[in-house]
């Protein structure tokens, strides 16, 4: 995949040739948010993303339900005009699975619209905004050969950037995205530009390297275009002539990789970034048909073109488990021949313990996808499928369509190529769960077997020893619990999203109470798997703002634990009723009775479908077969 195919989307297939009919269409269907989401899954033009913005527009402002996607409201502000953005960042978010409302500042007045409460950026209910300024908004200051003069402009550049975040953080309560900066192109000293204290380049690599570290520290979310902008050649980014007719700040042709790249944080802010890979066996992990050519007559050895093409796909696999990306194989295969490489080609690198669920027999891809899907407890919509063969990326497609399918080139060489650069996987954090996650679907995967040889639920359970740990929020497991709130959509009883500062002010509001849980059992370690949030509704009564589940721990009376916990510190702070909420996303409908199930008595009814529950304590629930510790809680309860 070269810079054209980058520039372009090529990992996304070509509209179809009805392209603009089936935009047409779209008002007539009941499903109207499933069919833009389809339509903007292809490699798509201006003109393209410009009609099916407006059609994704006119169905928002009518009121349209367009579910699955997610809502989304996004503030724009920079030095440069943006409003030509908005169309392409509609639709792109609109391929990630969100319905997306964008609210523009005023033409470059971003301090401005930062530091005032009013502006309609702060004014907006925003749940994001991106600061979209470049190295010409800045108080960059060119003092070559002077490292103290230097010093103070990264210094001053920093601070303003901290300011602008902060006014906004404080002003809108929103979450802020920053980018990068692209240095010009323009040089003064050639080859040692970058070498020269106070130089531009200089001084744009050191706001840079202090963007990221500071993200890294604070969690914060940085757009890294500068990144983006060296893939794709910063000579190419900068328009001079697009700068002074129109203040383009980057040339109009990058505007559909630029929305696709701020789309992807988007979606990983709603926890939709997708979250297992799924690969085709035969000319996709190996070059050759290992049941015509046999264990010797495949490709997947060094010094062999074809078979570096291959170990090239492999070896993203394995860094892409490490990271937590789950690992699983769908191959037209006998299952033991499909095997027989992982477990005796010398030159493999993937191995059968890297792969948690192996489909291989003569189902079509769809129905073993499927079945991956269901052992791992993950919807489609986590799913990436890689495979060679067109008829079956189009199958896939054609049925499952919230499974992601890359487009694959003819050379083998460019398939890792697509697969990293198509930004299935973004991540707005990395914690130590997230190096665990693909240890932590094996072990779900075994418990599954596990209880397929026990008959009685009650031997099952007992015979996994759980041990449940509770503790309040705090530093250690914020960043998990806010990346927790934002993805977990199916157990999710109100789909409340907060953002890693809102979570760290929760561990500190008098008025709210928490808990985030873990789980671990016989089989491993399931991480973090709960968490609650519960906010003093009067002197008496607590109001169950958050309550999310991992749907791993489906089956095994965690529920009954989680609200015993709850019972018990209620109890502790005096409350005697606790009020519990269900608000319908249309993908949480598995929690519909979740409050039923547990004893609560419904007290309301909305024609939505949303539903309010009561419960009068004290209230005894059945505890599950496990043991359950308790840390941290000297300093909540009194």
């Amino acid at each position: 995949m070269n810079r054209d195919h980058i520039e372009h989307l090529r990992w996304l297939p070509l509209p179809p040739a009805d392209f603009r009919a089936q935009i047409r269409l779209v008002d007539a269907t009941d499903a109207p948010g499933r069919q833009l989401q389809r339509l903007a899954a292809h490699a798509l033009g201006i003109s393209q993303l410009e009609r099916l913005a407006d059609k994704i527009d006119r169905l928002r402002d009518e009121g349209r339900d367009l579910a699955p996607l997610t809502c989304f409201r996004l503030g724009l502000i920079g030095n440069g005009t943006l409003d030509f953005l908005v169309p392409a960042l509609i639709v792109s978010a609109a391929r990630h699975g969100i319905v997306l409302e964008c609210v523009r500042g005023a033409y470059d007045q971003v301090l401005q619209e930062a530091l005032d409460p009013f502006s309609a950026i702060n004014a907006g209910k925003l749940d994001a905004v991106l600061v979209a300024v470049d190295y010409r908004a800045l108080p960059l200051r060119e003092c070559p050969g002077d490292p103290v003069a230097a010093a103070e402009s990264v210094a001053a550049t920093l601070d303003q950037l901290a300011m602008i975040r902060g006014a906004l953080e404080t002003n809108g309560g929103t979450t802020v995205i920053l980018q990068t900066l692209v240095p010009p192109v323009e040089s003064l000293f050639g080859n040692l530009d970058g070498m020269v204290p106070g130089s531009v380049q200089s001084l744009v690599a050191q706001i840079n390297a202090g963007l990221l570290a500071t993200s890294a520290t604070r969690k914060e979310i940085i757009l890294d275009v500068a990144s983006l902008a060296s893939t794709l050649g910063i000579a190419e980014w900068h328009s001079p002539a697009q700068w002074n007719m129109a203040k383009l700040p980057f040339a109009d042709r990058f505007i559909p990789i630029y929305a696709e790249h701020v789309a992807r944080i988007l979606a990983a802010m709603r926890g939709k970034s997708r979250r297992c890979l799924i690969l085709d066996l035969d000319n996709t992990v190996w070059g050759g048909i290992v049941g015509d050519d046999g264990l010797e007559g495949i490709k997947t050895a060094e010094g062999d073109t074809e078979g570096e093409a291959h170990l090239a796909v492999q070896r993203l696999a394995i860094a892409l488990r490490s990271r937590g990306v789950v690992l699983a194989v769908s191959s037209k295969n006998e299952d033991v021949t499909a095997r027989l490489p992982f477990r005796e080609h010398p030159e493999m690198l993937l191995r059968e313990n890297h792969i948690t669920v192996f489909q291989a027999n003569w189902n079509d891809k769809a129905t073993n996808i499927t079945a991956i899907a269901k052992e791992l407890s993950l919807g489609l919509d986590a799913m990436v499928f890689l495979d060679d063969n067109p008829a079956e990326r189009a199958l896939v497609r054609q049925t499952l369509p919230d499974v992601a399918v890359p487009e694959l080139p003819d050379d083998p060489a460019m398939y890792a190529r697509v697969l990293g650069t198509a930004g299935y996987f973004e991540a707005l954090a990395f914690s130590d769960d997230d190096m665990k996650r693909a240890q932590f679907y094996e072990g779900n995967a075994r418990r599954v077997a596990l209880q397929a040889q026990v008959a009685d639920l009650d031997a099952y359970l007992a015979s996994l020893d759980m041990q449940i740990v509770f503790e309040p929020f705090d530093k250690v497991g914020r960043a998990r619990i806010a990346q927790l709130i934002n993805k977990s959509n199916q157990f999710n009883l109100t789909t409340r999203r907060y953002s890693e500062a809102e979570v760290a002010a929760t561990e500190v509001d008098p008025r709210a109470f928490t808990l985030q849980v873990r789980l671990a059992d016989a089989v491993g370690d399931n991480g973090m798997i709960c968490v609650i949030v519960c906010r003093e509704a009067s002197p008496c009564v607590w109001d169950v703002d958050t309550w999310l589940m991992s749907c791993r721990v489906l089956g095994r009376r965690v529920e009954q634990m989680v609200l015993r916990e709850i019972i018990h510190h209620a109890r502790e702070h005096g409350i005697d009723r606790l009020i519990g909420r269900f608000l319908p996303t249309g993908r949480n409908m598995m929690v519909r009775d979740h409050y039923a199930k547990l004893g609560f008595t419904m007290v309301d009814e909305a024609a939505d479908g949303a539903t309010t529950w009561s419960l009068d304590l004290p209230f005894e629930t059945d505890a599950a077969p496990m043991t359950v510790t308790r840390k941290g809680f000297e300093m909540v309860l009194a």
